[in-house]
């Protein structure tokens, strides 16, 4: 199982720090930082291990990249989770690979 660790964040062109990660089931999942990414903090840092929380979404690659995050947390008011931290991410990563 592919947990947050095993992920490898890029510094961003626009500052902050990202990473996607396409999954063998055709799922994708997307994980932000930095000044405009709803994360802790906001602001445009350089490593993973400065951030406490992340901007989270989740795609279907077999249905044109459409949002899924809905799919999986389907009392989410929106296909963007805000301030999510890594246990979340985790759980969420584990629920994709299970599908």
């Amino acid at each position: 199982m592919i947990t947050f660790k095993d992920l490898k964040f890029k510094k961003k062109d626009i500052g902050g720090i990202g990473t996607n990660h396409s999954f063998d089931n055709g799922i994708s999942i997307s994980i932000q930082a930095g000044e405009f990414p709803y994360s802790t903090p906001r602001a445009n840092l350089d490593s993973v291990d400065d951030y406490s929380s992340f901007e989270v979404a989740i795609f279907n690659e077999f249905e044109g990249g459409r949002f899924a995050t809905q799919d999986f947390v389907p009392d989410a008011d929106d296909d963007v989770l805000g301030w999510q931290d890594r246990g979340q991410i985790n759980t969420l990563m584990l629920m994709i690979q299970n599908q």
